[in-house]
């Protein structure tokens, strides 16, 4: 976003006087006292008032549709004006077509009155309307139909002025070379009438234009000269705007520091002069800096402040970039559904205002944001709606930018022809047009597209054009880009000498400009290279310091766990090619530490929060003394390409397994195949077939959607193929058995592997594996350490929360209806005889209830229905007032509920389907289960599909008996699979086989309600 427009309807850069005199000529509200703003919405009811007055008319005017004129009109010309000031005031609040129709009632009347100047100055307002709505070939029409009125009535200044606002209006087209020549023009005059305002305003259009056309270095200039003009004349307004162009500027040539200095000297001035508008702009532009610099916190910081005064204004327009900034910072963190979200209300605003060139806009970053999903052919879908809008307004500029965009889907798409010729395209309008930097952008997609190709030589002549332009315009961040481009190509070249000069410059860069994600980038491009040329230790020495920039970066976005995990999930080559390259050198142990450093971190932040540890020492101290103290069998899995790689840790010593899972000749790699195993397993266990009307799901009809289809090539049966569970064992535990002792496994899992169902595995005498082993689940080693070093006092002995059956007759859930569970009211209540405690049922089982007892209970147990996305939990809703009927939030247990909570329970119970699933990230499984670690629980027992109402109440029966002997929850959860597995009518593995439990292993004594 750029910073105020100079020159343009000056009604677009101020907000609220106090103690006003009328509008002058220029639109503005002045304070005689030069001091601060007056409300505008007020300043609509003044000018209703007055026009009132003019027409005679008693009742005030709506602006659509309703005839004005009458025949007792006193002063046509005065009543013109007052249209043109309320017109003003409309197009300051963003609202364009209410200021349009206002604008177009002034100029009727002064056609009507012969009133030239009015003419004039309503076309002008007209012109600058419909630019802000993004028509810019209206406008112009409008600003030439003012330029013409001024050279006719001989107002020199007012000509400049119509020179200097065609001026912007081309720009907006992309017609740099167009919008220079008017805004010389400005300057003349401006110089000519001795205007030294006008003649900084000139200096800082020229410098916009300059900075559309990538010459950084003159646009700077000429907003220096701006800026020194406005400091003579005691412009602060005009001094404010250049401090905010020259911090674009600034930013555009990758010098980030020195865009938030002069981003910051732009926020003081509006803050001082009132100015609410400048401030949302400068917030906005400090936290575009901030996002370049990899500062995400603070760069979305500063844009919800921004999108916060936006709202308290009523600017529509300016909260639609707010948004689209808050979406593009999104998009850097990694968080592209979020991402998504604020790009499609920019777009709403986009539509509701009728700005097209800004619908276009929202739609480009819409298509970059599905890009950096994966999903390219929707992508391509939103390229094309803004390259046809592009079109429509004669945005040559956004033009090019559409083929461009286009070019980079086709690239990921492997259609590699398309997207040259839309490079191409792209290059031809940036030449056009003179846009240096757009020109450098082009070549450097064009080299891309060359070496995804394989024509490495060709990509190499590409990016160095495009370095010969970023060094030429003074494009710091430019220029670092392609030193990285050409590293590349070089490395796939196989000239890696030259491949590590080149990432060493952009390494230079980075560090320069401060960009602390980029150095991490620069940092792994080095290792790869190095690697690849053999040069070991460097490599090593590269990754570890990728990884700890990447760890600092992650550092500063705690406080905001969706944030960490985007951010880890986005930067996931280093970690990974660390601990590779470590294990292919013999380092088991310390590719386990490397592993281990990068898995569950957001997990890790959240309990270190809750738990109040300190931590002097180091990660690697941490794992050190984790694995050390470790005495049951561990197996801590991570996938290695076309394997998979264990290491068994038991009483401090670490042993190294490996299983080939795909060969070499196939593009598929192992965590596909395992992804696939565990699904087709699913499938064959039944998961979802069996479960008819009574489970607890939230999603039922969509498992029993599911269900059907299967059946169609599933044949109906009483029991289950075993196949996919003996395949898992041979896979996944036969390679180990041999070095498992005793009678317990805990399994610290990777990706699809954390929703494997362990105690179902089968060995080649058809036993299963919880006949061997009690069977525990980690996220990580540290998360294990954590729990076990937190002091004895922090988790509570006593007290139960007992949840079962929710009523959810109020709740409208989309696509179905959410029916009671009746075995989940029996379930509770059975557990509440044990423990001496009333559990909470029905209309009593509320969010509130809820979550006001989660913290001061030793066992939580809740019976209720669960999401299949994230196993959030449906409860009675809280009470709504007037409200019709409650929203998701009145009812459902989220992730951010659950964490928002200082847990102390020993054991949670989540007898709820899907309760242990989730998105599978870098982090982990990020679902409700984690969330309950996350708070603070010790242990959480979970569903890893949906589950019977009615057997799981007898797995319950069972769980608690066991429990209530004084058992631990793991040799409890092992006796309730057993009982359900010899009895007659829950033994298939659909019914016991997805309860696992996460964590530590706890004992409760209910004999004193736990």
């Amino acid at each position: 976003m750029k910073a105020i427009e100079i020159g343009a309807s000056a009604c677009e850069q101020l907000q609220c006087y106090e103690d006003a005199i009328p509008w002058c000529e220029k639109g503005l509200v002045i304070d005689k006292t030069n001091k601060i703003l007056l409300d505008l919405r007020a300043r609509c009811v003044i000018g209703q008032n007055k026009l009132q007055e003019a027409t005679g008319n008693p009742k005030t005017h709506s602006v659509k549709g309703q005839h004005l004129l009458d025949s007792k009109v006193r002063d046509r010309a005065k009543e013109g004006t007052l249209y043109g000031n309320l017109g003003n005031a409309y197009h300051i609040l963003g609202d364009f077509k209410k200021a349009i129709e206002y604008y177009e009632r002034h100029l009727e009347i002064a056609k009507e009155v012969r009133d030239r100047a009015g003419e004039g100055k309503s076309c002008g307002n007209l012109g600058n309307a419909y630019e802000s709505l993004g028509d810019f070939k209206k406008a112009i029409k409008y600003h030439k139909c003012r330029l013409e009125i001024t050279k006719e009535e001989g107002d020199r200044a007012g000509e400049g002025e119509s020179y200097g606002n065609l001026g912007i209006a081309y720009r907006n087209l992309g017609d740099f070379k167009r919008a220079i020549e008017y805004h010389e023009l400005d300057l003349n005059i401006a110089k000519e009438v001795g205007d030294r305002a006008r003649e900084g305003a000139s200096y800082g259009n020229l410098g916009n234009a300059y900075d559309s056309l990538g010459d950084f270095k003159k646009a700077i200039e000429y907003h220096k000269r701006h800026l020194k003009i406005a400091k003579e004349v005691g412009d602060r307004a005009g001094k404010g705007a250049s401090y905010g162009n020259l911090g674009n500027a600034y930013d555009s040539l990758g010098d980030f520091k020195k865009a938030i200095k002069y981003h910051e000297r732009a926020l003081k001035i509006a803050k001082e002069v009132g100015d609410r508008a400048g401030e949302g702009a400068s917030y906005g532009n400090l936290g575009n800096a901030y996002d370049s610099l990899g500062d995400f916190k603070k760069a979305i910081g500063y844009q919800e402040r921004h999108l916060k005064i936006a709202k308290e204004m009523g600017d529509k327009a300016g909260e639609g970039k707010a948004y689209a900034n808050l979406g593009n910072a999104y998009d850097s963190l990694g968080d592209f559904k979020k991402a998504i979200e604020y790009h499609e209300l920019d777009l709403k605003i986009a539509k509701e205002v009728g700005d097209r060139a800004g619908e276009g806009a929202s739609y480009a970053n819409l298509g970059n944001a599905y890009h950096s999903l994966g999903d390219f052919k929707r992508a391509i879908k939103y390229h094309e709606l803004d390259l046809q809008i592009s079109k429509e307004v004669g945005d040559r500029a956004g033009e090019g930018k559409s083929y461009a965009n286009l070019g980079n889907a086709y690239d990921s798409l492997e259609d590699f022809t398309k997207a040259i010729k839309y490079h191409e395209l792209d290059l031809k309008i940036a030449k056009e047009v003179g846009d240096r930097a757009g020109e450098g952008a082009s070549y450097a997609n064009l080299g891309n597209a060359y070496q995804s190709l394989g024509d490495f030589k060709k990509a190499i002549e590409y990016h160095e054009l495009d370095l010969k332009i970023a060094k030429e315009v003074g494009d710091r961040a430019g220029e670092g880009a392609s030193y990285a481009n050409l590293g590349n190509a070089y490395h796939s070249l196989g000239d890696f000498k030259k491949a590590i000069e080149y990432h060493k410059l952009d390494l230079k860069i980075a560090k320069e400009v401060g960009d602390r994600a980029g150095e991490g980038a620069s940092y792994c491009n080095l290792g790869i290279c190095f690697e690849s040329q053999g040069s070991i230790n460097e490599a090593l020495d590269c990754y570890r310091s990728s990884v700890r920039l990447f760890n600092d970066v992650r550092q500063h976005l705690q406080g905001k766990d969706e944030w960490t995990i985007s951010y880890r999930d986005d930067n996931e080559t280093p970690y990974t090619r660390l601990w590779r390259l470590m294990l292919k050198q013999g380092d088991v142990f310390e590719a386990l530490f490397a592993v281990e450093e990068g898995r569950a971190q957001a997990l890790r932040d959240l309990m270190y929060s809750k738990y109040e540890t300190k931590t002097p020492y180091t990660e690697e101290q941490i794992t050190c003394d984790t694995v050390s103290c470790l005495s049951s069998n561990t197996v801590f899995m991570a996938v290695h390409e076309r394997e998979l790689i264990f290491w068994i840790i038991q009483n401090g010593d670490v042993q190294l397994r490996r299983k080939e899972i795909s060969d070499n000749n196939s593009r598929i790699v192992a965590t596909s195949v395992l992804e696939s195993l565990i699904n087709t397993t699913r499938e064959e266990i039944g998961v979802g077939r069996g479960v008819e009307c009574e489970d607890r799901s939230l999603d039922r009809k969509i498992d029993s959607d599911l269900s059907k289809k299967r059946d169609q090539t599933i044949s109906q049966r009483t029991h289950f193929d075993s196949n996919g569970l003996r395949t898992l064992y041979d896979v996944i535990f036969s390679p180990i058995k041999d070095l498992i002792n005793g009678n317990e496994v805990i399994f610290v899992p990777e990706g699809p592997l954390c929703l494997a169902p362990y105690a179902a595995f089968i060995d080649s005498n058809s036993k299963y594996l919880s006949e061997y082993f009690k069977i525990r689940v980690i996220p990580s080693l540290n998360s294990l350490k954590l729990i076990k070093d937190c002091s004895p006092d922090y988790h509570k002995k006593f007290g139960a929360l007992l949840v079962g059956d929710p009523c959810l007759e109020e709740v409208g859930y989309p696509g179905l209806t959410l029916e009671k569970l009746p075995f989940a009211k029996i379930e509770v209540e059975m557990i509440g005889k044990i423990l001496n405690t009333a559990p909470l049922t029905g209309k009593e089982a509320t969010k509130a209830q809820v979550l006001g007892r989660l913290s001061s209970v030793a066992l939580v147990h809740i019976a209720a229905h669960g999401r299949m996305e994230t196993g959030e939990i449906a409860l009675a809703p809280n009470p709504t007032g007037a409200s019709p009927k409650p929203g998701k939030e009145d009812f459902l247990l989220t992730m951010s509920d659950v964490m928002g909570v200082q847990m102390r329970a020993r054991l949670v119970v989540l007898s709820c389907c899907h309760s242990g699933r989730g998105e599978i990230k870098a982090e982990g499984v990020v679902g409700i289960a984690r969330a309950f670690l996350g708070a603070g629980a010790r242990c959480v027992l979970v569903s890893l599909w949906a589950i019977d109402d009615k057997a799981t109440l007898e797995f319950m029966k069972s769980f608690y008996l066991h429990l209530a002997e004084g058992r631990s929850a793991s040799e409890s959860l092992n006796r309730a699979m057993k009982c359900l597995r010899e009895s007659e009518k829950f033994s298939d593995v659909m019914y016991w086989a997805p309860f696992v439990l996460i964590g530590d292993d706890v004992t409760l004594d209910l004999a004193k309600g736990c």
